[in-house]
């Protein structure tokens, strides 16, 4: 949907055609993380003001069970948010009302069957019909199979929940690193939106205990900086790294989940996703053929240096904070403490969180 609209403003015809029925999406209960690069964009987009949303105006990093730690905050960015956070449906109702608004059409229930590409356009052949397009783009789902895909199994699965807490957030986000993963708290209206990493086994356990015990648990884990006295509406999502090492084909660009599916630590899965929108949008603008080798091309270079990075970020974070090892451990809050201590270099990494490679 971000993309049918980054492209309508470019003066770039399109349509959607979803697996799903029309408006499944708003039914999406998942709480994401908006960089304040997501916002400027979704803002561009015309569909900020319809979003409800929490803001997050600072981020506080430790580990627990070791020293260390750091504070990024908004007032020092120079901004009145470092991000905000929302539910997946108020994102989606959002888009879905700004695309009937523009007359972008959109098919519901049509199954992708096969492609054909050729010199000059995609031949696709849906449940529904075939059309013949200049480009398709699978901007929604799962890397499909068969592709030269990179993956990455990080032995976790995130249990994710809403946490009460005994007194207001104040906009504060968390990360806290443990032995076996990062425990996230993201503002959400009053509440906290939790992220808890640990085992496959041990989220299957955790999700079949009773309300006090699994609040005791995350609050063991968590420690005393933040009190909750109410756990709700919880469930299990497995976690692995998966890529496309090649975003682009004949006729045809991989974008968002479809091109890459990252841990959810530092929350930039969605972020690269809208980048990834605005770029193609803006490489299409004035192409005489929008699916053209050489359209493609660029699109794959302009993306090369924040898709690499943000994947390699997201990766390094979890491979070398998800352990207990004692020397990574010290190396953990010597780095922290680096960030806390060095104003300049805590910058970069949160315009770098932000922004994405507009940062450098």
């Amino acid at each position: 949907m971000a993309l049918a609209l980054a492209l309508h403003q470019q003066g770039i015809a399109s349509e959607i055609h979803d697996i799903r029925p029309r408006g499944a999406a708003a039914g999406d209960q998942r709480i994401l993380a908006l960089s304040h690069g997501s916002r400027q964009i979704l803002t561009a987009l015309g569909v900020w003001s319809e979003i409800q949303a929490t803001a997050i105006t600072d981020i506080h990093v430790s580990q627990r069970g070791g020293a260390g730690r750091t504070k990024i905050s908004a007032r020092e960015q120079g901004v009145d948010a470092l991000g905000h956070v929302a539910s997946s449906s108020s994102i989606a109702t959002a888009l879905d009302k700004a695309l009937s608004a523009a007359n972008i059409p959109y098919v519901g229930d049509s199954r992708l069957l096969d492609a054909v590409p050729s010199a000059a356009s995609i031949t696709l052949n849906c449940s529904d019909g075939s059309l013949e397009t200049p480009l398709l783009a699978y901007a929604e789902g799962r890397i499909g199979e068969g592709a030269e895909v990179v993956e990455r199994d990080y032995g976790q699965h995130a249990l994710i929940c809403r946490l009460t807490p005994t007194a207001p957030h104040g906009g504060t986000a968390w990360e806290r690193f443990t032995a076996h993963g990062p425990f996230a708290l993201l503002p959400h209206d009053n509440d906290y939106a939790a992220v808890y990493t640990c085992s496959p086994a041990e989220a299957e356990r955790l999700a079949k205990l009773p309300d006090g015990e699994l609040l005791a648990h995350l609050q063991a884990e968590f420690g005393p900086r933040v009190q909750f006295v109410q756990v709700q509406n919880r469930f299990i999502y497995p976690l692995g790294l998966r890529y496309r090492s090649q975003p682009t084909a004949q006729r045809q660009v991989w974008l968002g989940n479809a091109a890459q599916t990252l841990h959810p630590v530092a929350g930039q899965g969605f972020n690269l996703a809208l980048r990834d929108c605005m770029a193609l949008a803006n490489v299409m603008a004035g192409a005489t053929d929008p699916g053209a080798p050489e359209v493609m091309a660029r699109y794959a270079a302009d993306r090369k240096l924040d898709r690499c990075g943000t994947i390699g970020i997201t990766d390094t974070l979890i491979r070398v904070f998800s352990n207990d090892h004692p020397v990574l451990r010290h190396m953990r809050g010597a780095g922290l403490a680096a960030l806390d201590l060095l104003p300049p270099l805590r910058s970069f990494l949160a315009r770098r969180m932000m922004f994405g490679a507009r940062a450098w």
